[in-house]
């Protein structure tokens, strides 16, 4: 990398503000914390590039949802209203969780989230908590993806009659 220069006007604030923000659920999934133990579901909600006047546009916003302590499930209430803000039809049939969180996957859907301080003994800090779940206002969505700015190429140049080519360490001159 070359020399470059300190210019604070150039600085990117990561932080989200508290606010409303359109979404759309980036993935979703259930994950354990490696640490304590604790199982716990993910949504990573990112903020809608293609509504002009969002701030942080491009930010992720993690939501989680925890299970109850004392029956160790996931409060089914909370899991169907992430569906009902994202849109998904009434009644509509799931196999699994994996299969909900498919059918959740790049739906656009408004947040309100809020920045709270906390501390636990000698530990503290700030999250940012998602407040509140609506029906997006835009529910057309032209969000640019990261991963739609990769280009791929159209085609193999080293391909032969649109074949691939294997090639062996012994036919290497190294």
């Amino acid at each position: 990398m070359a020399g470059f220069d300190m210019d604070y006007s150039e600085v990117t604030d990561f932080n989200v503000a508290d606010g409303e923000y359109e979404v759309v659920i980036g993935s979703a999934k259930q994950d354990v914390f490696e640490k304590s133990g604790t199982d716990y579901i993910q949504f990573d909600l990112i903020i809608r590039n293609d509504i002009s006047d969002q701030k942080s546009k491009g930010s992720h916003i993690f939501y989680r949802i925890f299970p109850n302590k004392k029956t160790h499930k996931f409060p089914r209430g909370m899991l169907l209203a992430v569906g009902k803000a994202a849109g998904v039809p009434n009644k509509t049939h799931f196999n699994d969780l994996d299969d909900y969180f498919n059918n959740l996957y790049h739906l656009p859907l408004k947040v309100t989230v809020k920045n709270k301080k906390w501390s636990k003994g000698d530990k503290s800090g700030e999250n940012l908590n998602v407040e509140k779940m609506e029906v997006t206002k835009f529910p057309k969505v032209a969000h640019k993806f990261k991963s739609d700015d990769q280009s791929t190429p159209k085609s193999d140049p080293f391909a032969k009659n649109g074949e691939q080519i294997t090639i062996d360490d012994d036919s290497l001159p190294f």
